[in-house]
């Protein structure tokens, strides 16, 4: 009896644990804007500086606040981007690019409304233009409107068949209603489109939890630290897969590893406390 209750015990922890990784997947803000990430070089003060100069030579072309507007956005200097994607607006009202800029800026200041006034202003100027789908696609997705944002990357998609982060975000959509499979195949073919971002091989890696492959949810989340050492969620999601393919230290190593980049992180938290090893961050990762 007692180890029916134990057994059942683990179970629930582990439903827990992966429903914890799969709420996690779906907060991940990932794949807004014009591309997955920009050369580190565009938001630095030298690039800015030599964008002024083509600027104060050319201060009527549009083109030249959106390109210095994204600079800065890489910077983390919002207030500046917004002032230049607006000034780009100014001088041409139909310049699409510059809306969709201005919006993931505005996103990423919290202000969803007016970007989303924004995504909805590109898309009417250019209805062909694909990265304004994916982006609003992503607003609607965070907002928990699934069927809007299912649409938006449809269409994306329909339009650019090549752009990887459509279906990555449209794989969300479908590990989010439990459709882990066809989740699957859309992160597959993200991956396949762009071998080298991590967000993919973290979503496909989590929705193979859920299918209890854990031998190829492993590979996945590996393949995500590979490709960025400092991708917290992806090392508790490897703990999750080592400590179900029974290897226990190495999965404390790894929650280790995801709480030193996140103390906040709840999945591998919750790992320690199955697993043991608390504190110890173990070079057997």
């Amino acid at each position: 009896m007692l180890h029916h209750v134990l057994r059942h015990s683990r179970t629930a922890l582990l439903a827990s644990a992966i429903a914890a990784a799969l709420a996690a997947c779906q907060g991940a803000d990932t794949g807004i804007g014009p591309s997955y990430s920009l050369d580190p070089y565009t938001g630095s003060p030298e690039n800015i500086e030599s964008l002024t100069a083509v600027i104060k030579s050319n201060p009527r072309d549009p083109n030249a606040y959106n390109v210095r507007g994204t600079a800065y956005g890489k910077a983390g200097k919002y207030q500046e981007a917004l002032a230049d994607f607006t000034t780009a607006i100014k001088i041409d009202p139909n310049f699409q690019r510059a809306y969709a800029n201005r919006a993931l800026v505005l996103r990423r200041m919290g202000r969803d409304n007016e970007a989303l006034a924004d995504y909805n202003r590109a898309i009417a100027i250019d209805p062909s233009y694909a990265p304004a789908y994916t982006a609003r696609g992503n607003l609607y997705r965070r907002a928990g409107k699934l069927n809007l944002a299912l649409a938006d990357f449809d269409q994306a998609i329909r339009l650019n068949p090549s752009d990887p982060r459509a279906y990555h975000n449209r794989g969300l959509i479908k590990q989010a209603r439990g459709d882990h499979q066809r989740a699957i195949e859309d992160f597959s073919t993200a991956i396949a489109l762009n071998p080298n971002e991590p967000e993919p091989y973290n979503g496909r890696g989590v929705s193979r939890l859920a299918l209890k492959d854990w031998k190829s949810a492993l590979e996945d989340f590996n393949w995500a630290i590979e490709h960025n050492r400092n991708y917290a969620e992806a090392w508790a999601n490897r703990g999750l897969a080592l400590e179900q393919s029974g290897d226990k230290g190495k999965a404390a190593g790894a929650f280790n590893r995801a709480i030193a980049l996140d103390p906040s992180n709840a999945t591998a938290r919750a790992g320690i406390s199955r697993v043991g090893g608390g504190g110890l961050l173990r070079s057997r990762t």
